[in-house]
Order: structure tokens, then sequence, then C-alpha cells
């Protein structure tokens, strides 16, 4: 339960203000169809996380514990930094008329945005971490719908309200004490 948890708490947490929830509001504004977005969404992040989530058990089978508590610490406090530097989206596009319909532009946009994204990483280290795939699938999966479900009916009046710095910060302090946990042995 705990990997769940964490892994939804972490991912809502870095979302917020991230490249895919900006282009969450991108596709909200355009196309102004809500579910079949949100279901694009949901089907986009279970196969970038499954995807990410496998990568992060695998590494546990190739690297030996000591190893794994190093990589993990200094990965965590890495992306604590990382949460610091504000995603951008870019515009290229925008203004394409899609012809493979809404849900499945929303898929193959969304999978791609997620690629190397913040909460991908995440994924592979909470897999790594935890050894509990399927928790932790489920609960970044979980963190990404709560961060970007809202942005799609709701729209700007969300992000208006949302202290995006503070948002990063919390999760940078977060992150930072994940990796000097890993280090310190804690979990």
């Amino acid at each position: 339960m705990e990997a769940f948890l964490v892994s939804t708490g972490i991912v809502a947490l870095a979302e917020i203000g991230d490249k895919t929830q900006l282009l969450s509001l991108l596709l909200a504004a355009r196309f102004r169809k809500p579910w079949p977005i949100v279901l694009g969404i949901l089907v986009a992040t279970l196969a970038n996380h499954a995807l990410a989530g496998a990568a992060g058990a695998w590494v546990t089978t190739v690297v030996g514990p000591q190893v794994l508590r190093w990589v993990l610490g200094g990965s965590f406090i890495a992306m604590a930094s990382w949460m610091l530097v504000p995603d951008k989206l870019d515009d290229a596009g925008a203004d394409k008329v899609p012809r493979l319909g809404v849900f499945a532009t929303t898929v193959i946009a969304f999978f791609l945005a997620e690629m190397g994204d913040k909460t991908q990483v995440a994924t592979v280290m909470l897999a790594a971490q935890y050894k509990a795939w399927l928790a932790v699938v489920a609960g970044t999966t979980l963190g990404m719908m709560l961060a970007n479900a809202p942005v799609v009916w709701l729209g700007d009046r969300v992000l208006r309200r949302v202290p995006i710095r503070v948002v990063h910060r919390v999760s940078a302090a977060i992150f930072a004490a994940l990796g000097i946990g890993a280090l310190a042995g804690w979990a």
C-alpha cells in the first residue's frame, strides 16, 4: 500500500505545471471534448508507466542492492533538482486538425510527451525502490489522472489558482528526502 500511496502523491505533485499537464490544457482548449481526452490520457499513461515500471523492476534484477541504493539515492536527488526547472510546451503543429480523432490524438501526443518526462523517470525509480510493479504503476497512473483530469474539465481556472512554484518546491523536497533516505538506507 505504501508503494501505491507514495507513487500517487509524488506523481500528482510532480505533474503540476509539467509539460503533459500543459498538453492536457491545450487539448481541452482545442477540442472541447473532455471524455475522449481523459480516456486518451489514461490509456497513454497506463502504457507509458507500465513500460517504465517494468524497466524499474528489471533494474533490480541486474544491479545489486548496494549499487541500487546509491543509484536510487542519486536519482531521487537529481529529480529534486529537476523539479525546480519548469517545463514549457512546444506549440509546433498546434493548429493542425487531427486525422485520428480526439482520443487517438490524445493517446499518441500524451504517450510521446511522457517519454523521458519527470513522471516517467519517477515511475522507473519508484518501481526499482519498492519492487512492486503493479502498485507503482497503479499509483503513478492515478497521480497523473488526479493532476490532469481536472485540467481537462476545468481548464486554466485550475492553473491560475495553483501556486506552481510552491508545488514544485514541495515536490523537490519530497524527492530530496527520498534520495537522502535511500542513501542512508532507511527503506
